[in-house]
């Protein structure tokens, strides 16, 4: 298959020479031009039309905000990596540029980092998300197979919800948490793969635009009805029980699936503490996190759903799952609540059985 061809936009000569080596290093991807600015950056993709390209946030002339809109106006599916700073500001600003419609983001290494250094983090960062964005060159997006479920004891009550998500998550859960409601009587856990700063942003912003309530976790949170918890960055986010509470509890063991903080511990834990009565919900990102504790949570009795590919960005980490044969359902985004909604109810005073929105094939 031909290699992705990637436009790298950025203001700082520096920046942009680092970047496109970091791409190259490995000669699985082509860099095919650059840019100084968002404007130039339009006319080298009329004239070049690369498969993806990376854009700086702080540029003169037309800054990285603009350069999206831009983009997603003329070129819809073109893939979008926003390379940030690891800062308040370069978190907000990311967060607006994925609202806007990039694809996904990278942090840009400290200044102190030797370039051989920075290099090699950006090479880790960029080139994985570059071949995931670009479907002709990919192999981690999921193929949609026909997969059979094996029949199943009837769901047990919903006492939590845990949601692992990673490649275009922010929107996917503003869209999700959007249509929960305040008075959602379980408890919801996320893991979004974010490093330190960027979680604690995404959740006040998602407070902001969700009814239910979303805070960044904390070491001894209590799991409360209508709250939703975020895992910290460069933090794994476990549960545990002593007696009648259940509280997070926060680690610094070793990442799992190259992820700190990662879907499955936070899955087995949820399964160790809430048995069969638990719902696990694996959306959008690539990569397999949320597989093994998907395994863990069916095995004690939960049902596992996930996004469908569709309105997926990437289909890694859902398309895992499914092919596992444990999601009991494949759900669209805009379902998605509702059908969260329908299985929180079951089993509840006046409730309905619930009518899943979407099933496997």
């Amino acid at each position: 298959m031909a290699r992705p061809r990637v436009l790298v936009v950025d203001d700082s000569v520096v920046a942009r020479r680092l970047v496109s080596k970091a791409i190259t290093a490995d000669e699985t991807v082509d860099v095919i031009g650059t840019a100084a600015d968002g404007r130039i950056a339009v006319a080298q993709i009329e004239r070049l039309r690369p498969d993806a390209v990376t854009l700086d946030l702080d540029m003169p002339v037309m800054d990285g905000l603009e350069t999206v809109e831009a983009i997603r106006e003329r070129w819809p599916q073109l893939p979008v990596i926003m390379v940030s700073t690891y800062t308040v500001r370069g978190a907000q600003v990311t967060l607006d540029a994925l609202a806007l419609g990039a694809n996904d983001y990278v942090v840009k290494p400290s200044g102190s980092a030797s370039p051989t250094d920075a290099i090699a983090r950006l090479h880790e960062e960029l080139v994985p998300r570059i071949l995931a964005l670009c479907p002709h060159t990919s192999s981690d997006l999921a193929v949609t197979e026909a997969i059979a479920i094996a029949p199943r004891a009837p769901a047990a009550r919903v006492d939590a919800i845990a949601i692992a998500v990673s490649t275009g998550g922010p929107t996917a859960l503003g869209s999700l948490l959007a249509e929960l409601p305040a008075t959602l009587p379980v408890p919801i856990v996320i893991v979004q793969h974010m490093p330190p700063m960027f979680t604690r942003v995404l959740a006040e912003r998602l407070d902001r635009t969700s009814s239910i309530r979303v805070l960044e976790a904390a070491d001894g949170h209590r799991l409360e009805p209508g709250t939703v918890r975020i895992a910290p960055g460069d933090r794994h986010m476990l549960v545990e029980r002593v007696g009648d509470v259940v509280r997070v509890h926060t680690t610094t063991d070793p990442p799992e699936n190259s992820c700190r903080p990662s879907a499955d511990p936070l899955f087995r834990s949820v399964a160790e503490t809430y048995g069969r009565n638990a719902l696990g919900i694996v959306m959008t990102g690539m990569g397999s996190d949320g597989l093994r504790g998907s395994r863990r949570l069916v095995e004690e009795g939960s049902r596992v759903i996930v996004q469908d590919e569709a309105s997926s960005v990437v289909w890694g980490m859902p398309g895992f799952v499914v092919r596992e044969g444990l999601a009991d359902a494949v759900v669209p985004l805009q379902d998605l609540g509702r059908e969260i909604g329908a299985r929180v109810a079951a089993g509840r005073i006046g409730a309905a059985s619930p009518r899943p929105v979407g099933v496997a094939p």
